[in-house]
């Protein structure tokens, strides 16, 4: 009995997708390569092939599992941030795009800098670190987080990428880096609140809540960064943080009452507000 071919199956899986995701043909693709361990130019160099049933059943299972729900990143793994392929699990939050901003502007303000020390808080995946690293091999970067197990896959995504000038510790936002002084702080910490979590639970519920939910209408985690970052930045240092766009008033003057200056709010690509950041004196 013959299989389908890669052109039916996309079409059909594409179909079956469509009330779970807002991109079903593109989830369709990424799950057969994944599937096929193959890059899109097969699935449209080779469109009449045919699976054989192994590989026609691991793809259901796939399937399935999406219309369920479950992010395609979980499924396969692997999220693209900064262009760079990062492994994650359900230990780890999946790196948005609009994360990618606090990349942008972190190289913006040091791009004429050859020697900047980093710390990434709460870096999960390592996603941002790590895309830092990367761009800039000459800066010394550190990343912290609470939890061993995403830490542990930073540490692998680090070594996957060949990077050496990026040291992991395990500890709640500065508690492991007693002494240490950076000339920036970054940081996407947890920011929705229990609130809010009852309008999100559903398109979140895969990822771990602990990345995503804080005490005091979300900003009991930011608070505390901002009051603490100063003792850790040098003259001239910068602290930026990745919020909700409704915090952005609120962050502003924390910002300001702990002393930072030139502090702005910058939106993502939607036009909302997204990250905040000042500076030391």
């Amino acid at each position: 009995m013959l299989t389908q071919t890669i052109k039916s199956i996309l079409e059909s899986t594409a179909k079956q997708l469509t009330p779970a995701t807002d991109s079903p043909a593109l989830d369709a693709e990424l799950l057969l390569m994944h599937t096929l361990q193959v890059q899109r130019s097969y699935l449209l160099a080779w469109p009449e092939k045919r699976l054989s049933a192994e590989q026609l059943e691991q793809y259901q299972a796939f399937v399935t599992r999406r219309a369920r729900g479950e992010p395609v990143a979980y499924i396969t793994g692997v999220k693209e941030f900064w262009s760079l392929p990062l492994h994650v699990t359900t230990d780890t939050l999946i790196p948005r795009p609009e994360t990618e901003l606090l990349v942008e502007l972190i190289l913006n303000h040091f791009s004429t800098k050859d020697k900047v020390t980093l710390v990434d808080l709460g870096t999960g995946s390592g996603a941002i670190a790590l895309a830092l690293a990367h761009e800039k091999p000459e800066w010394q970067v550190y990343a912290t987080d609470k939890s061993q197990q995403a830490l542990d896959v930073a540490m692998l995504n680090a070594k996957q990428l060949r990077l050496t000038n990026i040291n992991f510790a395990c500890g709640e936002w500065f508690v492991p880096l007693s002494g240490k002084m950076f000339d920036v702080v970054v940081s996407n910490p947890p920011y929705i609140s229990h609130e809010e979590w009852q309008e999100y639970e559903d398109g979140l519920k895969f990822e771990p809540s602990s990345a995503l939910l804080a005490e005091r209408d979300g900003m009991a985690d930011i608070e505390q960064i901002i009051r603490q970052a100063a003792s850790y930045l040098a003259p001239k240092g910068l602290l930026i943080i990745e919020h909700g766009y409704q915090q952005a008033v609120q962050i502003r003057h924390m910002f300001v009452s702990s002393g930072y200056k030139d502090v702005e709010t910058v939106c993502d690509l939607a036009s909302q507000d997204r990250v905040t950041l000042g500076f030391t004196l």
